[in-house]
């Protein structure tokens, strides 16, 4: 197909008969009667299973954050033919019967070059192509290499009424076919310093605008700054009736790490009508890091296993409470802990630690139990007052809970019981001296807390509900069978 077919603006395959690229709704994909567009694609067997997982993916992004979801082809007559090819193209819009997507396996392999594809196949254009570009971005058409210069064209686009998209995976990057190693092709204006052409997923307004052009009524927004504070709709005011809404973080690199500044959701028995559930991925089909939370209090703090994590809230049709304000950033190196017991072990132990890291390990007991530590091995560099390595222990889940240590060198380290169900240990490590670290044991203590415990059938599981109440505020708490364990007070 690549070598005798012409690539407009470098990956898009025009239609025959049509001398403009412009796509209405006769190029869109259908919507079905349940809100849904349901995209059926086929995934050649020439990709590996880990492509075929990448492309996967990728593709579930858009059905978590918008009603796009591709499927698996059957029998459909119009559908989509993922191909390994010699770049990375697509067709614009949906061309009728089988269209092909190539995707490069040494070049387009990432989520955001799989989705700036597939998103050309829902009718999107390359953003710096938009009809009001120039007022975002100056094209150094000196630079451009010898016949490229068509890719860089704009067009009579429909905007959508939605904000230009620096951010956006269908951005041209700085470089992109330059002459001159280092001369930039794309300056964004008026501060040529903003990044651009980013590959690492969907951006916020690219979920606009796909939830707008295809009618959606989704609420999703994507978290992408290494760190930043988000909130529920209207807050501090009362949250929405019959909200359903999703925040994906992404950071850049590392792990996420979540805490609540405020949490007020209206109660009710398991927390069926309001309440929010956070995933350690970037979908629904991500493991549980806390489930269905419903009430008034203080929430734990999380650790993703890595850069992404999805937040979902949902209302019912009666609204009494505020909603939630939450922060995140990154840890290098860390996880949340469940287990009734674990170890854990500076990074790389027990060869010597990295320099420059930051790590949290935070560990989650039922709500009636207590949480003991006990020290295996320990050495750090030794210096006065632990300024450069050190463990400190929290007890509770947030940095600023109250702490022991810190600790450094070889200093003989007590055994340590919480006197809550949470416990943080914080490791750093700076840019010089690295020693073997240090492993550590927990266990969840027999010693029972003074809360409330009362178990009771939900969904036709066994699930467990825990109610506590202390300190002017109450929380329920539900766990649904086969997952996580529930989170009270931190």
């Amino acid at each position: 197909m690549e070598s005798d077919t012409i690539l407009h603006e470098g990956d898009i395959v025009l239609r025959r008969k049509r001398s403009a690229i412009n796509c209405d709704s006769s190029c869109f994909w259908p919507k079905s009667r349940d809100g849904l567009v349901s995209v059926p694609v086929n995934v050649s067997t020439e990709f590996s299973v880990a492509e075929r997982t990448w492309i996967a993916e990728a593709m579930q992004e858009f059905a978590t954050l918008t009603c796009v979801q591709f499927i698996n082809r059957t029998t459909e007559t119009n559908y989509i033919s993922v191909v390994p090819g010699k770049s990375c193209w697509s067709h614009f819009g949906k061309i009728g019967g089988m269209q092909q997507v190539g995707l490069m396996k040494t070049g387009c392999m990432s989520k955001g070059a799989i989705q700036h594809e597939m998103n050309h196949a829902l009718g999107f254009l390359h953003e710096q192509a938009r009809s009001d570009r120039d007022n975002y971005v100056k094209i150094m058409w000196e630079y451009i290499m010898a016949g490229e210069q068509g890719n860089f064209g704009k067009v009579n686009s429909n905007n959508l009424g939605l904000p230009y998209d620096y951010s956006s995976v269908m951005h041209y990057g700085t470089f992109d076919f330059s002459n001159t190693s280092g001369k930039a092709t794309i300056v964004p204006i008026p501060d040529p310093s903003v990044p651009i052409g980013q590959r690492e997923g969907l951006s916020n307004l690219d979920v606009a605008k796909i939830n707008k052009l295809y009618s959606c009524n989704y609420c999703s927004n994507v978290l992408h700054k290494p760190n930043d504070t988000f909130s529920s709709v209207n807050y501090p005011s009362l949250y929405p009736d019959n909200s359903n809404c999703l925040w994906l973080i992404r950071i850049p690199q590392h792990q996420v790490f979540l805490q609540f500044d405020a949490f007020d959701l209206q109660p009710s028995p398991d927390c069926t009508s309001d309440y929010i559930r956070i995933y350690d991925g970037s979908s629904r089909n991500s493991s549980v890091l806390l489930d269905k939370l419903c009430g008034m209090g203080s929430l734990p703090s999380l650790v993703a296993s890595r850069n992404v994590m999805l937040l979902e809230f949902v209302s019912d049709e009666t609204t009494a409470a505020t909603g939630f304000q939450a922060s995140y950033s990154q840890v290098k190196c860390g996880s949340t802990l469940m287990g009734t017991s674990g170890v854990i072990t500076s990074p790389d132990y027990p060869n010597r630690y990295p320099k420059n890291q930051d790590c949290f390990w935070i560990i989650s007991a039922p709500a009636d139990r207590k949480i003991s530590l006990k020290m295996v091995s320990f050495e750090l560099e030794d210096i006065d007052e632990c300024k450069y390595d050190y463990l400190l222990i929290h007890d509770g889940s947030r940095p600023t809970s109250p702490a022991v240590g810190p600790y450094c060198g070889t200093m003989q380290i007590a055994d340590f019981t919480s006197s809550e169900n949470f416990v943080l240990v914080e490791f750093h490590s700076d840019v010089s001296w690295v020693f073997p670290g240090f492993m550590l044991n927990y266990t969840f203590d027999k010693t029972v807390l003074g809360y409330s415990t009362q178990a009771m059938g939900l969904h036709g599981g066994t699930p467990e509900s825990y109610t506590k109440s202390t300190k002017g505020f109450s929380m329920h708490y539900c766990q649904e069978k086969d997952h996580k364990n529930p989170f009270p007070s931190p």
